[in-house]
């Protein structure tokens, strides 16, 4: 029998630069001839990377990703700052920064690592009142967005070249990267902002599994398959086949002690829903295959 999932998945892009996360949704509905694309994580039109796209049902699966961690690499230019804190906005102030040296950037960035308060970039996609504040920008309206925390669990500078330095980050959603270079550059006094920057890791997806739109121009393929992206991303439940059947109708089962949500794992290996304990049930949390397919 047909596999009902067998076209449902992710695909793992590495976005090129010169495209939104818009686009490469469009590109993907040709390559892939369904309607039901999504994607995860969106990525500016400079930054270039991976890109996380929902197939079919992997659409819904897009909401349950884990995705606690992501991790890039950038350059980071000081002397002068932007309207969008990257390459892509109109300077705003221009400062002298050659008398900067690598150990000043190195020290002061001991201050972004670890649990720290950081305002957004104005032209994110955050939604206030109902509009992405990069609409709001573009639109001439001053936009404010109050600092919110995110975690740095790994900061790395290379050396100074220019006004220019590498770096290399994993942080938690809600990081902006393009924030990080507007601080640095306040924090010594000269301005910065971001003129490269490329996403290496969007929780356990990496560069590894990615393919440009060209490859899969020429040969269309998941990247992985629903049930290999639902087990690679969180713990596996084993279950009985009379549990996966109960499970697939949306029942609940008895508690388990489980402290996080897993997936349960029919015996054919096949990953039938995301469950979590609540109480006196192990409940479903997202069912990827009803029994109703």
């Amino acid at each position: 029998m047909t596999d009902p999932l067998a076209s449902s998945g992710l695909v793992i892009v590495d976005k090129p630069a010169g495209m939104t996360s818009h686009d490469v949704v469009g590109r993907l509905r040709r390559i892939m001839g369904t309607r039901k694309v999504g994607h995860a994580g969106t990525l500016d039109p400079m930054a270039t990377g991976v890109l996380v796209a929902g197939i079919e049902r992997g659409t819904k699966f897009l909401a349950h990703m884990v995705a606690a961690t992501k991790s890039y690499e950038a350059v980071v230019r000081f002397g002068s700052t932007t309207t969008t804190d990257d390459a892509e906005g109109e300077v705003l102030t221009r400062a002298d920064a050659s008398g900067l040296t690598t150990q000043q950037i190195h020290e002061a960035a001991d201050a972004f690592r670890g649990d720290i308060m950081q305002r957004p970039a104005a032209v994110s996609a955050l939604k206030i009142n109902g509009k992405r504040a990069h609409e709001l920008v573009r639109a001439g309206e001053k936009v404010e967005i109050p600092a919110r925390e995110v975690t740095v669990f790994d900061l790395q500078l290379g050396e100074l070249e220019g006004t220019d330095i590498p770096l290399s980050v994993t942080c938690s959603s809600g990081f902006y990267v393009r924030s990080l270079a507007r601080d640095l550059g306040e924090a010594l006094g000269t301005g910065a902002h971001l003129v490269q920057l490329r996403r290496t890791a969007v929780g356990p997806y990496g560069l590894s599994d990615a393919r440009t739109l060209e490859e899969l121009e020429h040969h269309p393929a998941l990247s992985l398959s629903l049930d290999e992206a639902l087990i690679r991303s969180y713990p596996t439940l084993e279950c009985t086949e009379q549990e996966a059947a109960d499970l697939a109708m949306g029942k609940w089962l008895q508690p388990r002690g489980l402290k996080e949500t897993h997936v349960a794992v029919a015996p054919d290996g096949k990953a039938i829903a995301l469950v979590r304990e609540n109480g006196k049930r192990l409940s479903t949390v997202f069912v990827a295959r009803p029994s109703t397919l």
